[in-house]
């Protein structure tokens, strides 16, 4: 979704500059699906969109040198929409240029009467109109009362100067700069951009988008715009009804006699739910805490294959012309066996070509790194009593 959302910006305006608020675990992710060129606030840990959206800022203003003068426009990478959604973005950017308002919104028509959404009721229905309420999530009947009014689905989508949000973020929160702010960021209150700050605007406009808008944040809603629905090893029979299945395991997927169900099978969990249901996941996943099996890094990916009191084993795939960082481990040894492709390994200084068949054993302490010519699949045999992330040290690499 962030590799589509970026290319429709460019389509629309080439020479805008993207900085993509997350955190630290998407960041090597993202340099491989974007590049390095990329801007990336980065956020220590989850507090919601308001303190998400003020470090962002502070970034832009103390990091990027970006002037307090300069209008920014904030979307999620969720939706699913057509390049004249990116246009109405630029006019969104546009209007707070302008500065009649110090928030510009853009309301999306409303299609049905949702209750995911809040709802913005404009004064007028012109296509800018100044905002006269917000409205909560409501109830299916709330919903058909709001539309009645000329109200407008809330999408969190919104454009300010960065004066604004960086004079707002120092009322609300007492910090000196950027880094003070990221810094003291664990123990900002955790509370949503809408409630600290566009509900208690007075300056503050709408403006009109009637385009295609479906946001894909819930797996019902990201099957609604699915051209298939099978991705993956998996088959259902007949009687299954309105089904979609997605697998990436490498074990097939079978469904029978079903009806208005998602099931998403990866290396993280399988998920097999009501798509109505499948809204409310969040606080159950919250409560899983498990190993990490899959990941995107910037040199490639790796995938945990299995896992022992004492070894770990992983595939690692490494994209051709990158390499891991020159590291060493305290606490384990290591053994690669090369699967296929063909690249270097760098163990304490000394180089080697590598192909398939070849294996590399790596003692605890020992500098290591290896370096992809062509795309490079590794098993990596992690081997020690104390297996962790965090047992991890990078040096220079001297060439």
């Amino acid at each position: 979704m962030v590799q589509r959302v970026c290319r429709q910006i460019y389509s629309i305006d080439k020479d805008a500059t993207v900085t993509i608020a997350t955190s630290k675990t998407q960041v090597s992710a993202i340099h491989n699906q974007l590049g390095t060129d990329v801007g990336i606030s980065v956020e220590p840990c989850r507090r919601d969109t308001f303190p998400a959206i003020a470090l962002a800022t502070a970034y832009l203003h103390d990091v990027k040198g970006v002037s307090e003068e300069e209008s920014v426009v904030v979307c999620p990478v969720d939706p699913y929409v057509e390049e004249d959604y990116f246009a109405a973005v630029k006019e969104l950017g546009i209007l707070a240029d302008q500065g009649k308002a110090n928030l510009t919104l853009m309301g999306i028509e409303p299609t049905y009467p949702s209750e995911k959404y809040g709802y913005i009721i404009p004064c007028g229905k012109e296509h800018v109109s100044p905002v006269e309420t917000f409205k909560e999530k409501p109830d299916e009947a709330a919903a058909r009362e709001y539309i009645a009014r000329g109200a407008l689905w809330n999408g969190g989508i919104f454009a300010y100067k960065l004066k604004y949000v960086l004079e707002k973020a120092h009322e609300l929160i007492d910090f000196v700069d950027y880094q003070d702010l990221f810094d003291k960021y664990a123990s900002l209150e955790k509370i949503s951009f809408d409630y600290a700050v566009v509900e208690k605007e007075s300056s503050i406009q709408v403006m009109r988008y009637a385009g295609e808008w479906k946001d894909l944040g819930t797996w019902n809603t990201l099957t609604e715009a699915m051209g298939s629905h099978i991705v993956g090893d998996a088959q259902m029979n007949e009687k299954c009804k309105n089904v979609h299945i997605i697998n990436e395991l490498d074990v097939p997927v079978l469904c029978m006699g079903l009806e208005d169900v998602v099931v998403s099978a990866s290396p993280e969990g399988i998920l097999v739910s009501d798509k109505e249901q499948s809204a409310y996941i969040k606080p159950y996943v919250d409560r899983i805490h498990q190993q990490i099996m899959f990941a995107e890094k910037s040199w490639g990916s790796f995938q945990v294959l299995d896992v022992e009191e004492s070894s770990l084993t992983i595939k690692v795939t490494l994209n051709p012309g990158h390499s891991m960082n020159y590291h060493s481990h305290e606490h384990r040894d290591e053994v690669w066996t090369i699967l296929s492709g063909k690249g270097r390994t760098i163990v304490d200084g000394m180089e080697q070509p590598v192909q398939p068949g070849d294996v590399i054993t790596m003692q605890a302490g020992c500098r290591h790194t290896i370096i992809a010519e062509t795309e490079l699949k590794v098993m990596e045999v992690q081997l020690g009593k104390e297996i962790s992330v965090d047992d991890k040290q990078k040096f220079e690499l001297e060439e």
